[in-house]
C-alpha cells in the first residue's frame, strides 16, 4: 500500500493550528534584566520610561557666545550691538548655559573687535540656539512600549536618558538535530555517497538573524532508539526543536512515530510544494517541527512556520524597508546646500499613506527611534509642501503600517499608555502619535490625515469642550467625539513652591519666570482664556510667549528652574514632583471619522479605553476622571 500523510493541510491552517496548541500551553519568554549596552536586537518584556530628562541642562546647540538676549536687543547694520567681555561667554557645542543667560549667538554671527569687544549686527531672541532640558526626551516618558525590538538609536535614547538597565524577553533556544546514516560534517574532502551536512548551518543562521538562540546536536543515525533519545534530550534544553529529515515516507524515517510518543502530532503534511512532508507537533509548551531534508523545503517549512512561531514568542511583527509615495501631512523645508534625511511617523489613512515629518534636531536621538521611514531631500530642492506626494523609505514593513492607528492632536501621556495597550492586546496593531494641539488634530481629521485626534477645545461662551469647534469646523458632519477623560488642569509650580503662588493673578509677580504651551493647543487656548476672565495682561507674564508642545515638556523646564510656572494637567506635576494648583477639570475627547470608527484599529482603541487596564493605568498617573471612556459622547 502507498504511503499517505497523516494530513494535507492548507498552510495558513496548519499554521493556525499550530500556534494555538502552542498558546494553550503557554508557549513564551519569561524576563531578564541586561545591560542597556548589550540590548540591542532584544525585546522589551515591559514598557521603558525615561529617568532622566535628554538633555538634562540647558545646552548649547552651537559654537559661539552664549548672554542675556535682550543685551542686544535693537541691533542692526547701522547701531550694532557692542559687547564688553564680562557681556558674554564663549561657548562650544554641547556646553552648559552659563548662569544668566538665554541665548546662543553664532560664531558666524560674531565680529570681534582688536579692543577684545565683540559686534553684533543683529539682535539675539530669547532660547535662540539652545537645547531645552528635555528637548528630546523627558523624564518619565515612555521610551519603548513593551514587545518592541531594540534598536540601535533606542540604545541611545535609553542611555541619554539614564535608563542603564532593561527588562528585555529571554530568547529562546532551538535546538537543530541532523539525521541520517549518509550525512557527514562539513569537510573538503567527503567520500562517494556521503552528503556534507550543511542544513544546520543555514538554519542556525536563520534562527539568530530572528532573534533567537541556536544550538546544534550531533548527527544522529536513523535508528529510532537514537532519535527519541535526542529529542528527549533536545526538548529538556530547548524551546522549539527541530529534526531535520526523517519526517519524509522511507523506510527509516521515524521522526512522526518519535514525535507521536514523545508528545503530540498535530500534523504531518502540509499543502506546499517544497515543503510537504513537514511534521508540526508539541510537547506541552515545547515545539517540535520535522523539517524535510531537502534545503529548499527547510528553508520554505521554516520562514512560513518558525518564523511566525518566534514573533508569538515576541509579540513583535516583521518589518523591511521597500520605497513607496506617502503624502506629507506637515510641509518640510530644506536648505539647498544638502541632501537632508527627514525622519518620518508613517500611517495608512483611508488608504493613503500619510508622513508626519518628526523633529529634525541633530541631537534629538528619539525622532530617530520613533521613526517609521526616511525621507530623503535631494541636494538643490527647498523642500516639499504639504499635501504633496513624496517618496519615502520604510522602516517598518507595509503590513505593519496597514495596521498603525494615526492620532494627531493633543498631547497626553495617556497616548504612550493606549499604544502599549494596544499592541500588548494585539501584536499586529501599532499606535503612531504626533503631538501638534487641538486645533491641529482637527484640522487633520478634516484633511483625512488621522484616523484620531486629541482634542479639549473650550468653548468661553459655556464653558463646554469640543462640541462648538466641531460643528464650526465639521458643518457636514461625518465625525464623532468619543469620551475619553476629564482630566485636571493647573498651574505646575516649582517644588515647596517657593514663590508663594496662591493664583493666576500672582503669574504677573515680579521676577516669576513663565514657561507657555504652542498656540492652537487646547491647554493654550485655555490660558488665553483664564487671563482675560481675570483681567491679566499676558504681556505682564515673564515668558508668556515662551513655547513649548507637550505637558511634561513644561514640568520639565519648571522641575529642572528655567521656569518657575506652567500650565498643565495634574499628571505631568507628579511626574516631576512638582506642586500643583488646580484650575479646572476638562474634558479631554478624540475626535474620530465615520470612515475610521468602523476599522479593527479604531473598535479596538475603543475597546482598550474601556478595559480595566487602562483605568489601572490612569489611577496611577493620577488625576483623570474616567467615567465612560470609549463611548461615543456625540455624532456629527
Amino acid at each position: 500500500m502507498a504511503f499517505q500523510y497523516l494530513t494535507n493541510l492548507p498552510l495558513d491552517e496548519a499554521k493556525a493550528r499550530f500556534l494555538e496548541a502552542l498558546r494553550s500551553q503557554d508557549f513564551g519568554p519569561e524576563s531578564e534584566s541586561v545591560a542597556v549596552t548589550e540590548a540591542g536586537g532584544r525585546v522589551t518584556a515591559r514598557a521603558v520610561y525615561a529617568h532622566i530628562s535628554a538633555p538634562h541642562y540647558l545646552a548649547s546647540a552651537m559654537d559661539g557666545i552664549a548672554l542675556r538676549a535682550e543685551r542686544t536687543f535693537g541691533a542692526t547694520e547701522t547701531t550694532p550691538a557692542v559687547l564688553f567681555p564680562e557681556d558674554f561667554t564663549v561657548v562650544d557645542t554641547g556646553d552648559p548655559i552659563p548662569e544668566g543667560c538665554d541665548a546662543v549667538v553664532m560664531v558666524e554671527d560674531v565680529i570681534e573687535q582688536e579692543d577684545g569687544t565683540i559686534r553684533l549686527y543683529s539682535p539675539a531672541v530669547p532660547w535662540q540656539h539652545i537645547r531645552q532640558i528635555g528637548e528630546d526626551i523627558c523624564a518619565g516618558e515612555m521610551i519603548l512600549p513593551s514587545h518592541m525590538r531594540i534598536s540601535p538609536s533606542a540604545i541611545g535614547a535609553m542611555l541619554a536618558a539614564g535608563v542603564l538597565q532593561v527588562d528585555v524577553l529571554r530568547r529562546p533556544v532551538v535546538g537543530i538535530i541532523p539525521t541520517g546514516d549518509e550525512i557527514v560534517p562539513p569537510t573538503s574532502d567527503p567520500k562517494p555517497g556521503d552528503i556534507v551536512e550543511f542544513n544546520s548551518s543555514i538554519f542556525s543562521a536563520m534562527v539568530k538573524e530572528w532573534g533567537a538562540e541556536a544550538k546544534t546536536y550531533p548527527i544522529v543515525p536513523d535508528r529510532e532508539e537514537l532519535l527519541s533519545a535526542a529529542l528527549e534530550q533536545a526538548l529538556s534544553e530547548c524551546d522549539v526543536v527541530l529534526l531535520n529529515a526523517g519526517s519524509s515516507a522511507g523506510r527509516e524515517d521515524y521522526s512522526e512515530k518519535v514525535i507521536g510518543e514523545l508528545g503530540t502530532v498535530l500534523c504531518h503534511g502540509i499543502a506546499i510544494k517544497p515543503g510537504k512532508p513537514a511534521i508540526l507537533g508539541h510537547r506541552g509548551g515545547k515545539a517540535i517541527l520535522g523539517v524535510p531534508g531537502y534545503p529548499v523545503s527547510g528553508i520554505l517549512v521554516l520562514t512560513e512556520l518558525l518564523k511566525p512561531l518566534l514573533e508569538e514568542w515576541y509579540r513583535t511583527a516583521p518589518e523591511n524597508e521597500p520605497l513607496l509615495p506617502a503624502t506629507l501631512a506637515r510641509a518640510v523645508v530644506s536648505g539647498l546646500k544638502y541632501q537632508e534625511y527627514v525622519r518620518v511617523r508613517l500611517g495608512k489613512v483611508n488608504g493613503k499613506l500619510i508622513a508626519s515629518p518628526l523633529s529634525r534636531g541633530s541631537g534629538v536621538v528619539s525622532s530617530f527611534m520613533k521613526a517609521d521611514g526616511i525621507l530623503t531631500v535631494p541636494q538643490g530642492v527647498e523642500g516639499y509642501a504639504a499635501g504633496e506626494s513624496v517618496p519615502v523609505k520604510l522602516l517598518r514593513s507595509v503590513d505593519a503600517l496597514d495596521h498603525t492607528l494615526v492620532a494627531i492632536g493633543s498631547h497626553d501621556p495617556l497616548l504612550d499608555e493606549c499604544a502599549d495597550l494596544l499592541h500588548a492586546a494585539e501584536a499586529g496593531m501599532f499606535m503612531s502619535s504626533t503631538h501638534v494641539g487641538s486645533m491641529g488634530g482637527l484640522m487633520a481629521i478634516r484633511r483625512g490625515e488621522a484616523h484620531v485626534a486629541g482634542t479639549h477645545l473650550l468653548n468661553e461662551a459655556d464653558g463646554s469642550y469640543n462640541t462648538a469647534f466641531v460643528q464650526k469646523y465639521f458643518p457636514q458632519g461625518g465625525v464623532c467625539l468619543v469620551e475619553c477623560v476629564g482630566r485636571t488642569q493647573g498651574l505646575m509650580l516649582s517644588k515647596g513652591n517657593p514663590l508663594g503662588i496662591r493664583s493666576l493673578e500672582d503669574l504677573a509677580k515680579s521676577g516669576l519666570r513663565y514657561v507657555n504651551r504652542q498656540k492652537g493647543s487646547g491647554t493654550r487656548i485655555l490660558i488665553d482664556y483664564l487671563c482675560k476672565t481675570h483681567g491679566l495682561d499676558p504681556r505682564s507674564i515673564l515668558g508668556y510667549d515662551r513655547e513649548e508642545f507637550t505637558h511634561t515638556s513644561v514640568a520639565a523646564q519648571i522641575a529642572a528652574g528655567t521656569a518657575d510656572a506652567g500650565m498643565g494637567i495634574y499628571s505631568a506635576a507628579q511626574l516631576y514632583g512638582l506642586d500643583f494648583l488646580p484650575i479646572c477639570m476638562e474634558q479631554y475627547d478624540l475626535l474620530i471619522s465615520d470612515d475610521a470608527m468602523n476599522t479593527p484599529m479604531v473598535q479596538r482603541l475603543l475597546e482598550v479605553l474601556r478595559s480595566d487596564a487602562f483605568r489601572a493605568r490612569l489611577e496611577a498617573l493620577g488625576g483623570y476622571r474616567l467615567e465612560h471612556p470609549g463611548v461615543v459622547r456625540e455624532r456629527f
